[in-house]
């Protein structure tokens, strides 16, 4: 195998595993639907770029997180058929992963987006 070919298996390997969590995991969907709607606002509201780039980190940190997530539970529940304190404990902090972008995600969005869109509404 090239090195071309063993590159583009390792892409579609990775886009594979995309389209895993979103066929399995409900909040990823969420994830992606919500980044969907702050992009459609932004667009909407012709925000500058510098607001996009802060947009575009804080969405992919989630998304991130949410593939990362995944992976460790999956991993885990391969690993460990039983219940144990250290799988316990990798699968919740994996999803303090998810939280802590979240958190973050949902900030940068106020910050954002919230100015012009009151300013938008309030005429």
């Amino acid at each position: 195998m090239s090195r071309n070919q063993s590159e583009l298996a390792s892409f579609r390997q990775a886009l594979l595993g995309i389209a895993h969590a979103l066929r399995t995991e409900p909040h990823m969907r969420f994830h992606l639907a919500a980044s969907a709607v702050v992009l459609i606002v932004a667009a909407w509201l012709g925000l500058p770029r510098g607001d996009w780039m802060w947009l575009l980190a804080a969405c992919t940190a989630v998304l991130c997180a949410e593939l990362v997530n995944t992976a460790v539970e999956r991993a885990v529940d391969h690993a460990s058929l039983e219940r144990s304190e250290l799988a316990k404990a990798a699968k919740d902090t994996a999803a303090g992963a998810v939280l802590i972008a979240s958190v973050f995600a949902a900030a940068v969005g106020l910050i954002v987006l919230l100015p012009p869109l009151w300013e938008r509404i309030s005429g």
